[in-house]
């Protein structure tokens, strides 16, 4: 794959419509997973009032899904390459299921605690794969980039369908009844992923070889440019839009909204993010390059949380700044999920890739919100939050155009 400026339009109607197909079934599977993380944000407050949960304690409840992630995620990518990206996703949602079960009957704080790490392992192996299905299945670079954008939006609907439904849903059965209909949406997800995809084996066994060794493929692809670069970019991502998205709730609650207009307004701010997602595969499928679009996009999530906290009473211009923040910072993981499977060393490694990926994105999502809420205890309220975002989206940008060089580099030798 030398890039993703389409050449031609003979022959990708039929490829197109099979990629939205395939893609809008990938798509539901990462939303259900995304609302095991989604479910945190609006139960904070009930969790502080019923099981004593601390602020810092939240901020790891928020991260500690990501735990599996930040040390495991690149031997799921392996697993995947190797066993094929199917079945280690169906394991996924079953381990996923069974780890909200636990949630729900965990009696104190360190019991949910651990119930998390289940969740998270589950929630790794689930998503981990799913670019490498993609690719498998879509040939044609243009049509592929526009469904990893829509791939990249499945964390931004989850989320916000979460936030958005998941104060009414718990005020109404409780936290507890709430996270055992989420185990169910994942058994759900598993029996459809299992219906309706096919068996799918791995990259090095549909070109007809067995795949190299793990240890052969760690090695080429951590000796490799691109899987650090996207990895780092990501990480740079993804810890500060959980932290401020995942305390957004916690924010306006303290702020006095109610219940419902918190759920709303949190909604809206990370559902916003999929527009971005989407986005970015549009414009790379169009020939736009990925360092403009990360550049404008890190330089976006740096203005808008400037203004969103350091503004203070002014709170039109701070949530539209939020909304900034989160839209325009959606093109990140669109664009680095297409570039993932680009700037992979071979056919037979885009899982260990985005498995790299996941595994620094996990680590910016460990750390991000336990940071930013030591922070703001520290200072006494949210209002210097922008410093530690401005930082990461600052160091972003120059990860942006080494991406751009490699981009470029591949495109030239491919």
């Amino acid at each position: 794959m030398s890039g993703f400026a389409e050449p031609s339009l003979e022959g990708q109607d039929k490829a197109a419509a099979e990629a939205r197909r395939l893609a809008a079934l990938v798509v539901a599977v990462g939303v259900t997973c995304a609302l095991h993380v989604g479910k945190l944000p609006v139960a904070i407050p009930v969790l502080r009032g019923s099981l004593g949960l601390t602020l810092l304690q939240a901020g790891f409840l928020l991260s500690l899904v990501q735990l599996a992630g930040m040390t495991l995620g690149l031997l799921v990518g392996l697993m995947a390459d190797r066993l094929g990206t199917r079945r280690v996703m169906l394991a996924g949602l079953v381990l996923l299921a069974l780890g909200s079960a636990l949630g729900a009957l965990a009696p104190s704080v360190n019991s949910l605690l651990m119930t998390r790490v289940v969740e998270g392992m589950g929630f790794l192996m689930a998503v981990l794969p799913a670019p490498g299905l993609l690719r498998q299945r879509v040939a044609h670079p243009p049509t592929l980039a526009r469904a990893l954008g829509w791939w990249g939006a499945y964390m931004p609907l989850g989320t916000a369908l979460a936030l958005l439904l998941g104060a009414p849903a718990i005020q109404w059965m409780g936290w507890r009844w709430a996270w055992l209909v989420l185990a169910g949406v994942s058994l759900l997800a598993a029996a459809a992923l299992m219906r309706w995809v096919p068996g799918v084996v791995s990259a090095g066994q549909l070109a007809g070889h067995v795949p190299a060794r793990l240890w052969p493929r760690l090695v080429r692809t951590l000796r490799a440019p691109g899987p650090w670069l996207v990895a780092v970019a990501f990480l740079l991502y993804s810890g500060q839009w959980l932290a401020v998205v995942g305390f957004l709730p916690t924010i306006y609650s303290q702020a006095g909204y109610s219940g419902a207009v918190v759920g709303v307004l949190s909604a809206l701010a990370a559902g916003i993010n999929m527009a971005g997602n989407i986005g970015a595969g549009r414009l790379l499928a169009r020939g736009v390059s990925p360092g403009q679009i990360l550049s404008v996009a890190y330089g976006a999530m740096a203005l808008g949380a400037w203004v969103a906290f350091a503004a203070q009473g002014y709170p039109v211009w701070q949530y539209g700044a939020v909304l900034v923040f989160s839209g325009v910072g959606g093109l990140i993981p669109g664009t680095l999920f297409g570039l993932a499977v680009v700037l992979a060393p071979s056919e037979d490694t885009v899982s260990t890739t985005v498995g790299w990926m996941q595994q620094l994105s996990a680590l910016g999502q460990f750390l991000g919100p336990p940071l930013v809420a030591g922070l703001a205890m520290q200072v006494g309220g949210w209002h210097w939050t922008w410093l530690a975002t401005g930082a990461c989206s600052l160091l972003g940008t120059v990860v942006a155009w080494r991406l751009q060089a490699a981009w470029q580099t591949r495109a030239v030798v491919g």
